[in-house]
C-alpha cells in the first residue's frame, strides 16, 4: 500500500493506491469525505454519512493513481456529497476540494 500526503487549494489531503491482483484501490481522504475508483461503495458511505464520489478515468481503462483520480470524471456521488455541491461530470479535484 503506498500513502502520499498532497495539497490542492491550500489544503492537505491523503492518497492511498492499495494493489489488489491486477488492479489498484485508490482514493483521496479530506477532513468530510473520499473520492475514489470505481470499486468504492459510495452508497455504502452514505449509510454513515459520509460524502463520498466516484471517479471513472479518462483515458484510460480503471483509476490505478492519484493522478488520475484527480484528472478523472465523477459517475457517482451520494446523497451526503450532493450536499456538499459534488455533481457528476465534474473533475475528480473539484469534488476532492468539496470534502475538504
Amino acid at each position: 500500500m503506498a500513502s502520499e500526503s498532497f495539497s490542492l487549494g491550500g489544503k492537505t489531503f491523503t492518497g492511498h493506491v492499495i494493489p489488489i491482483g491486477p488492479v489498484n484501490l485508490v482514493f483521496a481522504l479530506g477532513e468530510k469525505g473520499l473520492v475514489g475508483c470505481g470499486a468504492v461503495d459510495v452508497l455504502a458511505l452514505d449509510k454513515f454519512h459520509i460524502p463520498a464520489a466516484k471517479v471513472r478515468p479518462v483515458s484510460t481503462p480503471s483509476v490505478s493513481s492519484i493522478d488520475e483520480l484527480l484528472t478523472g470524471e465523477i459517475v457517482s456521488v451520494n446523497q451526503a456529497g450532493t450536499g456538499l455541491g459534488i455533481t457528476i461530470g465534474m473533475s475528480g479535484k473539484d469534488a476532492l476540494l468539496r470534502v475538504s
